[in-house]
């Protein structure tokens, strides 16, 4: 009987060894004998399959990570590097097929498979973010806070795309462009001096009429 499982595994091996998808939802489900109805119990197209492959794994990290005994512990910025570093582990599994996926894309912005995961992403993504502002670890900026999602987004697409082209022996330079990527992003998200540059300035505009009061 057909499960999502057994479709997504059935389907990668496809695209793996003849490098495209099937020709038809018909062919591909009479070679893995399932009707055409199996599959769309399931999914409503190819593309859906592949969206799922990468959600799920995005999923599972995201659990598997949660369930550490420090995970309370860590910081924003440390949840974030355990998400990555789990996620190109998992992602190791499946790397022909991650490969296959992202390289069929061609044009800007985000692939259509990883549109799920960006969602969940993102998601993950304003839940930690949320708790650093909270405990003061990252700046509560106005207008730019709620784009902190975005910026670590647009991280975990750079990281995709280097593990992809990342020839090193277990992928160690992937590793470290994980840890200087997200350290940096975070050191963007904490106070700097401009921003106490820009508090003071509010501070002066708003108590603007002191220095006349005290004849300056």
């Amino acid at each position: 009987m057909a499960t999502i499982q057994s479709i997504q595994k059935a389907y990668i091996d496809h695209v793996l060894t003849q490098g495209e998808q099937p020709k038809s939802v018909y062919v591909f489900a009479k070679k893995n004998k399932m009707t055409e109805e199996d599959f769309y119990q399931f999914f409503g197209s190819f593309d859906a399959v592949e969206q799922t492959v990468w959600a799920d794994i995005t999923k599972t990290t995201i659990a598997e990570i949660k369930t550490q005994e420090i995970w309370m512990q860590y910081s924003a910025r440390e949840k974030a590097l355990s998400f990555f570093y789990s996620f190109f582990e998992l992602l190791k599994r499946n790397r022909s097929f991650a490969i296959y996926s992202i390289k069929k894309h061609s044009g800007l912005g985000t692939p259509k498979v990883l549109y799920t995961t960006k969602d969940i992403f993102e998601e993950f993504a304003a839940e930690i973010l949320n708790e650093g502002i909270e405990s003061g670890e990252i700046s509560d900026r106005k207008f730019f806070a709620k784009r902190y999602k975005d910026a670590l987004w647009i991280q975990f697409g750079f990281v995709l795309n280097f593990w992809i082209n990342d020839n090193s022996a277990a992928f160690e330079q992937t590793d470290e462009a994980i840890e200087k990527g997200v350290n940096v992003t975070f050191d963007l998200f904490q106070r700097s001096p401009i921003d106490n540059l820009f508090e003071y300035g509010k501070f002066l505009a708003k108590n603007g009429g002191i220095k006349e009061k005290m004849g300056f």
